[in-house]
């Protein structure tokens, strides 16, 4: 029996799970995330509630894998980065500019304070040891994080991030 025979399944699964984080997150976005309710995300999402209920057992399910989403890609946009100081301007551009976080600032402080402030959860760690890769000194990684962390809440201009990211790994080097 060929392993490929639920691909199309697979395929399919995935494909909803992004329907569903894309519909959670622009919901974050426009109602914010105390406001955001199950039946909201599946019908943002186009999916039926059965189906969302088979991928996410509650709305704190639901941005938990957003969560992991956002991690993942932002990993991925560091290393697909040419130079260090490229890496750091895209990842400061995309927190500055990202809407559900300017949302949140707004409608819902205290959620993306907890969030923020996870230093023991599995996210924070994926995220500082991809950061850990594009400023290997330890100490300028951490600062790097706490950068990037404070511009959830304080967002920079597209100039700001790349001449912060520039200063950030010109002094990592000293």
């Amino acid at each position: 029996m060929p392993l490929d025979k639920y691909a199309p399944q697979v395929a399919n699964h995935r494909r909803t799970q992004v329907a569903i984080l894309e519909g959670a997150k622009e919901l974050i976005a426009t109602v914010g995330l105390k406001k955001m309710s199950m039946i909201e995300i599946a019908d943002i999402s186009q999916v039926s509630r059965a189906t969302l209920y088979n991928h996410y057992r509650d709305k704190d399910s639901v941005v938990r894998a957003l969560c992991e989403s956002e991690t993942e890609r932002f990993v991925v946009l560091a290393r697909e980065s040419e130079t260090a100081i490229d890496a750091l301007e895209k990842l400061s551009i995309q927190v500055s500019q990202d809407l559900a976080l300017a949302n949140m600032r707004k409608t819902d402080p205290e959620s993306l304070s907890m969030f923020l402030g996870a230093q023991e959860d599995r996210l924070w760690k994926a995220v500082s040891a991809a950061i850990s890769l594009v400023v290997p000194n330890p100490i300028a990684a951490e600062l790097t994080l706490r950068w990037l962390i404070g511009q959830a809440l304080y967002p920079l201009t597209p100039t700001q991030s790349r001449q912060q990211a520039e200063a950030i790994i010109n002094s990592a080097h000293l």
